[in-house]
C-alpha cells in the first residue's frame, strides 16, 4: 500500500494558490485513475484506488499546509505505514514554473509543510515530487524576503501560468505511475 499526499491549503479562497499545486496533482492523478476524493479521515480528503496491483491511499490534509505533518502521521498510523511508503506532491518555490523534480528523500528545503511532516513523523525517507513555481524574476531578498515568498505563494496563477500549469497536472500524474511501476530511479531519469 502507498500514500500519496497532495499538499495544500483547504478552503475556496486557497483554492487556486501557488501553494496548492500538490492537490492539483492529487486531483489530476484522481481523475486519471477513476479515484473518488470523497472519503475524509485523519483530518484529511481521501480516496482509495489501485495502480497495477499496488493499492493507493491519495490525500489532501485539511490542517493548512504549515500543518500538514499532523495529517500524514495520523494517515500513517491508520493504515501502519512506514515512511518508504509515502510520496508527497508539493510547490517549490526555488524551481522555475512547472519544472519536476522527484527526490528519494532529504530535508525540508525550507519548505514548511515538509517540515511539517518531518517533524511529525520522525524522518527524511519519504519520496517526493516537487514542482516549480517560482516568478519569472526572482523573490526579492533585500527587501522583506519571507513578506515576498509568502504573498508569492499565496497568490494564484496568472492566465499565461495557469496554462503552464494545466500541462504539469497531468505530467505528474505520469510521474507517480512511473515511479510505483518502473521505480523511483527510472522516474528521476526520465522526468528529472
Amino acid at each position: 500500500m502507498k500514500l500519496i499526499v497532495g499538499l495544500g491549503n483547504p478552503g475556496r479562497d486557497y483554492a487556486n494558490n501557488r501553494h496548492n499545486v500538490g492537490f492539483k496533482c492529487i486531483d489530476a492523478f484522481a481523475r486519471e485513475y477513476g479515484i473518488s476524493l470523497t472519503q475524509r479521515g485523519a483530518r484529511s480528503k481521501l480516496g482509495t484506488g489501485e495502480i497495477e496491483n499496488i493499492r493507493v491511499i491519495l490525500a489532501k490534509p485539511q490542517t493548512f499546509m504549515n500543518l500538514s505533518g499532523e495529517a500524514v502521521a495520523a494517515l500513517m498510523r491508520r493504515y501502519r505505514l512506514s515512511p518508504q511508503d509515502i510520496l508527497v506532491v508539493y510547490d517549490d518555490l526555488d524551481l522555475p514554473l512547472g519544472k519536476i523534480r522527484i527526490r528519494e528523500k532529504g530535508s525540508s528545503g525550507g519548505h514548511k509543510g515538509i517540515r511539517s511532516i518531518i517533524e511529525h513523523i520522525g524522518s527524511q525517507d519519504f519520496a517526493r515530487v516537487r514542482i516549480g513555481i517560482a516568478p519569472s524574476r526572482g523573490i526579492d531578498s533585500a527587501a522583506a524576503p519571507e513578506v515576498d515568498a509568502v504573498e508569492h505563494v499565496l497568490s494564484d496563477f496568472a492566465p499565461a501560468e495557469k496554462t503552464v500549469m494545466q500541462e504539469v497536472y497531468p505530467r505528474v500524474a505520469a510521474v507517480i505511475h512511473c515511479m510505483f511501476t518502473e521505480g523511483i530511479a527510472a522516474a528521476m531519469n526520465k522526468y528529472n
